[in-house]
């Protein structure tokens, strides 16, 4: 079988279209728009287990978190249980219990509604757990994941993945620094 210059061609031409296509289908996918983010904080406070686990399990009562100044809500600690945080200065987030377990001293919650100028995320989730930790103190944990305030690409840095994750951070960490000065003053 004879080929010929322009067959030869052809077929380099087809190979290279061949291979372009299949380099293009396995090059790493570049992900747009945001990531799910998340914070974990945690504190050991020199108090039984069972201590600890009192003062926060009470989804109603989130009194210990400095912002908060007033926490409504209704149905308690069962599964859908909502409760309205208010906040100094007046804003308002809403939240909703999914999980609930005792027996494990650990409740989970997400945020329905809240103004992305007073906690940059959207799509929030949070856990709270009580867990024993050494010489008979407790482990508090808070874990979050969420996206950031603005659902696009390229957000106005304060509502970026960076804003969400310090403002979740800080509040996290002020929420248990309070909880751990209230438990062990005995207030």
């Amino acid at each position: 079988m004879r080929m010929t210059m322009g067959t030869a061609i052809a077929g380099v031409a087809a190979l290279a279209v061949v291979g372009m296509a299949l380099t293009a289908a396995f090059e790493p996918v570049r992900a747009h728009g945001p990531t799910r983010q998340k914070v974990r904080e945690s504190i050991e406070i020199s108090a039984p287990q069972d201590k600890v686990w009192a003062a926060i399990r009470n989804f109603q009562d989130m009194s210990w978190l400095p912002p908060v100044t007033k926490t409504t809500g209704e149905r308690g600690n069962e599964i859908g249980a909502t409760r309205t945080l208010t906040l100094t200065g007046g804003a308002t987030v809403e939240e909703e219990l999914y999980k609930y377990e005792p027996d494990i001293q650990s409740y989970s919650y997400r945020i329905t509604n809240v103004d992305v100028k007073v906690l940059p995320v959207t799509n929030y989730s949070s856990t709270l757990t009580v867990s024993p930790a050494p010489d008979g103190k407790a482990k508090l944990e808070w874990a979050g994941a969420f996206y950031r305030g603005y659902p696009n690409n390229d957000p106005p840095p304060e509502l970026s993945d960076e804003a969400a994750k310090t403002a979740v951070s800080g509040l996290y960490k002020a929420g248990l620094e309070a909880l751990k000065k209230k438990i062990e003053s005995g207030s």
